[in-house]
């Protein structure tokens, strides 16, 4: 069978009626039968490859003027167009999930993070099966679907073992899938996923391993093998990589080439880049730098160790921007030396997001510190000062950066309602369909628009029905005349945006915002009222950066267009709106569904690992312990080694293990205090009990407590924790048992090697009753669900 019997519009491909069997023998079988074959794609259908970087901002690559060098995105832009009116939606899970299916990303539930889902239809992190995935519309007609890097669209409580995995990425219409799952990785020591199985990379640091590289290797392998076996089958290739996002890991090379370019520091920076910008065309010539962002102090006001921290910290950054772009240029080398790269449709989207803000002040050279509100000394900071790119750190920039990052615009990620953390820059490069080489296009366009342009570009139409179910309307609105007249209309007249109550709304050249928070808040003022918010207003048919505001002026074309974000918000599942932070990151209060419930012991079995925090009992603000059923090597002279169980890493958590044949636990405060309480007697040969108990001190969270070390019911040794960590260990780390994967949470074991060398036979958690939460903690969650996304 050639072709569909519903023409394409319900997928996947109707089964066609069986052919009449019109003898009992074969031999006299006189109608031939057909065999069943391939889903056909469309005659001429060209690949399909987006690239995705994380958390850059417009004035970022060089490309649209930034000073960091990205060679395969000039590439690309002097073989294709670039896009400089394109649009996110200021974080990275409502953007990816906006891309993937067309449309809004509160109609898909996504109107925030994986992490920050409640039981509101917008906000639920469900995507609804009536909006399938760009993936899925594509296998549907024939392609070859492959995702490679960052995910973080699969609800947390769902990245499991046991899943369900209908929203992982195989289950979403990629056929292959390699990369990781939540927000964030260490680019050192990656915990990633093969499919739906848990792998680790082969190879180390010191080995040259990096995980932008090994991503690119796997996308080339598949891309080859791909032509190889069905060289008669399109592909589309999901290149999403970690990079720019921290933790900023890049190998020292790359942070050389960009020493003391960044010491003129963030506000000369702007200047020179608008310069740039205007030089390439992708600002006017009469365009203004918009304001500074309250807060942030200008270069000349720092000290001279936050100024050579600082410089340090976008030096990495720079380097780890550019390597990740040469990565991707690698992969064009691919399809170029298949023959492909002509007949490859390539959208190279710079951002999820506007660059990342969520450094605060300083910057830090362990992100989790400022996601729960403690700030790094830059004395002390300095003393670590060439540690910062590599495997003993995991940094994040000081946030003046990522304003200059955001040329010209205000703001930065989080802030929907300005441009520094919605547009983007998008190239785009297919020379059989684009007929101005190098080209510039002014469109107003958003990343829901992405979806119907490729469909066009495809040949297909948007199916009526896939697996079943009717599929609800497509909000974006194909790109498709832009590719051959520069001239072409504006495809998108009216769009809104909206994040954590940030909020804006454009129409027809003119848009009004508001701003509710600010992203490297600590607190919030919990008694912040949106009807309080100050709505600013732009002409942006005179004001390309959103540099000066008519509100005073146009008092009603304000209200009418406030009017109308009511309007779309209500159409597009918007409200009700939600500020929280804090509270959504908490299941019971958020309103979703706890995969542990109200389960205060669970039982682990030796072997298992990679769990999540949000599959894990939650050890955090309360008594509990920690009991494991072991055996030890019953050679003689050969003591036990190696973990028992542990959760975290060299940043943050906890583990219990044997050294010298002796128990022992540590408690990781951030990296910055290590308690540890060691037995003095070493486990003989045989079935042990080790037993952790801890002893909370209760009244508010992260507060101290007594650890206390029992082997066979005999206490061996105490000790104190002075404090711990309240709200989270770590995004990219997991608990294990038998082994510490990724990096260590205490030196006394090696990285990697040091699984416990006997038996772990079962590890049970047991929690006390959680101890009410009397006091916060300096407010640090606020900053830190969304300094991770």
């Amino acid at each position: 069978m050639t072709e569909f019997d519903a023409g394409r519009h319900i997928l996947p491909r109707p089964d066609f009626r069986r052919p009449l069997t019109t003898a009992m023998d074969v031999h006299e079988q006189q109608t031939p039968f057909t065999p069943i074959g391939p889903v056909p794609p469309p005659q001429g259908a060209p690949n399909v490859v987006i690239v995705l970087v994380d958390d850059l901002g417009f004035g970022t690559s060089s490309a649209f003027g930034g000073p960091c060098e990205m060679p395969a995105a000039e590439r690309l832009a002097e073989g294709g167009l670039r896009y400089t009116r394109f649009h996110v939606t200021a974080l990275c899970s409502p953007t990816r999930q906006a891309l993937l299916t067309g449309r809004n990303h509160h109609s898909v539930g996504m109107g925030g993070t994986t992490e920050m889902t409640t039981a509101a239809p917008g906000y639920n992190g469900f995507r609804p099966r009536s909006a399938a995935t760009l993936a899925q519309i594509l296998q549907g007609n024939g392609y070859s679907t492959a995702a490679f890097g960052k995910w973080h669209q699969t609800p947390p409580r769902e990245i499991s073992a046991v899943g369900p995995f209908d929203r992982w990425p195989t289950g979403e219409g990629f056929d292959t899938f390699y990369g990781f799952m939540g927000a964030e990785m260490n680019h050192w020591y990656p915990l990633l996923y093969q499919g739906t199985t848990p792998v680790e990379p082969d190879r180390r640091p010191e080995d040259g391993y990096h995980l932008s590289e090994d991503l690119v290797d796997h996308a080339v392998d598949w891309v080859r093998t791909q032509r190889t076996l069905t060289p008669g089958r399109p592909f589309f290739t999901y290149l999403a990589l970690g990079a720019a996002h921290a933790p900023l890991h890049v190998a020292p090379e790359w942070q050389e080439k960009y020493r003391g370019h960044f010491d003129h520091g963030w506000d000369r920076q702007r200047e020179l880049t608008l310069q740039r910008q205007k030089e390439l065309g992708v600002v006017p010539a009469d365009a203004d730098l918009a304001n500074w962002a309250e807060g942030v102090p200008h270069w000349d006001e720092l000290a001279d160790n936050q100024r050579r921290l600082a410089a340090r910290f976008m030096e990495t950054f720079a380097g780890f921007t550019e390597h990740a772009d040469v990565q991707v240029g690698r992969f064009l080398d691919a399809l170029d030396e298949l023959g492909e790269l002509d007949n490859t449709l390539i959208l190279y989207i710079l951002g999820d997001n506007g660059a990342s803000g969520e450094g605060g002040i300083e910057g830090t050279v362990v992100e989790h510190r400022l996601g729960h509100g403690i700030v790094d000394d830059p004395d002390e900071m300095i003393e670590h000062l060439d540690e910062i790119g590599g495997p003993h750190s995991y940094p994040i920039a000081p946030a003046g950066w990522a304003l200059a990052l955001n040329t010209p615009y205000q703001w930065t990620k989080q802030v929907a309602s300005h441009f520094g953390g919605t547009r983007d820059g998008m190239i785009l490069h297919w020379p059989r369909g684009v007929a101005e080489p190098g080209g510039l296009r002014h469109q107003f366009s958003h990343v829901i628009d992405v979806l119907p342009t490729i469909l066009d570009c495809v040949g297909v139409p948007a199916p009526f029905s896939v697996d079943g179910v009717t599929q609800q309307p497509i909000e974006g609105t194909s790109m498709w005349r832009t590719l051959t007249d520069p001239e072409a209309p504006e495809h998108r007249r009216t769009q809104y945006f909206e994040m954590c109550g940030n909020r804006g709304i454009y129409h027809e050249g003119w848009m009004a915002v508001t701003r509710h928070g600010i992203p490297w808040e600590m607190v919030p003022d919990k008694n912040k009222r949106f009807a309080d918010d100050v709505w600013e207003l732009y002409d942006l048919t005179r004001d390309w950066s959103q540099a000066h505001d008519l509100a005073a002026q146009h008092p009603e074309k304000l209200r009418r267009l406030q009017d109308l974000f009511l309007i779309e918000a209500a159409k597009y599942q918007v409200f009700p709106l939600d500020d929280r932070v804090t509270e959504r990151e908490n299941p019971a209060v958020a309103g979703r569904i706890d995969l542990l419930g109200d389960r205060t012991s669970v039982t682990y079995r030796g072997g298992m690992r990679r769990f999540t925090e949000e599959t894990t009992p939650n050890i955090k603000n309360r008594s509990h312990s920690i009991t494991a059923d072991i055996e030890t090597p019953q050679t003689p002279g050969t003591p036990a080694e190696g973990v028992l169980i542990a959760q975290g890493g060299r940043f943050g958590g906890w583990s219990l293990y044997v050294t010298d044949g002796k128990p022992a636990y540590v408690y990781n405060y951030f990296g910055m205090s290590l308690y540890t309480v060691r037995g003095e007697r070493p486990l003989t040969p045989g079935r042990h009990e080790v037993r952790l108990e801890f002893d909370y001190d209760g009244a508010g969270l992260g507060k101290g407590g007594t650890a206390t070390l029992l082997v066979d019911g005999e206490r061996h040794a105490t000790g104190r924790v002075e404090q711990t960590i309240p709200y989270y260990f770590s995004f990219d780390e997991t608990l294990d048992v038998g082994v510490d994967l990724s990096t260590p949470v205490t030196d006394d074991y090696p990285v990697l090697d040091n699984e416990f060398t006997g038996i772990v036979h079962t590890v049970r958690i047991d929690l006390d009753a959680a101890v009410g939460e009397q006091a916060e903690f300096d407010g640090g969650l606020h900053r830190r669900v969304m300094g991770a996304q």
